[in-house]
């Protein structure tokens, strides 16, 4: 994955990032240096081996209050971790790396997969990844722009995508 050179971009504590491994062009995250490590709201997870790869599927619904464009996405598995919630719950997550672009800029990262039905963002970028030269202006939002209306409306209808980066 394109990794951009070190370089201090500032973000707002909620920016709307793209996922083009998963075929995500738009997800609204909340920048989080509280948070060590990413996390994506995933469902349907389901864990397989692939020519002895540990491969998970999961499906992602990129927008909130709806299961509009839906894509189903097959990574392999990067590693495991006990994580605690803001509550204080701990449960243990899969992790897996993903590229993200935030403000036009490509980093690979680090996510977890877990349910965040409940929570305000599909997506929470953590400390880890934003270390890679972000900078977070709490009292601002979406710098690098808000997702277009019309693509929010256009892309209705698409089911499914797989990606199988194990090739």
């Amino acid at each position: 994955m394109n990794e951009t050179p070190h370089s201090n971009t500032i973000v707002g504590w909620r920016e709307w990032v793209s996922l083009p491994d998963a075929g995500v062009p738009w997800i609204k995250a909340k920048l989080d240096t509280g948070a060590r490590t990413s996390s994506l709201h995933a469902f349907d997870v389901e864990e397989a081996q692939h020519d002895g790869t540990s491969m998970v599927r999961f499906g992602i619904h990129p927008w909130q209050d709806t299961g509009d464009d839906a894509v189903v996405v097959e990574l392999p598995i990067h590693d495991r971790r006990k994580v605690r919630s803001s509550s204080g719950h701990t449960e243990e997550r899969i992790v897996v790396l993903m590229e993200v672009v935030l403000r036009g800029r490509a980093i690979t990262a680090e996510v977890t997969l877990t349910n965040r039905d409940e929570m305000g963002f599909r997506m929470l970028i953590g400390r880890e990844a934003l270390r890679r030269g972000f900078i977070v202006d709490a009292a601002r939002s979406f710098l690098g722009g808000r997702a277009p209306r019309r693509i929010r409306r256009r892309n209705r209808g698409r089911t499914v995508r797989v990606v199988d980066r194990s090739k």
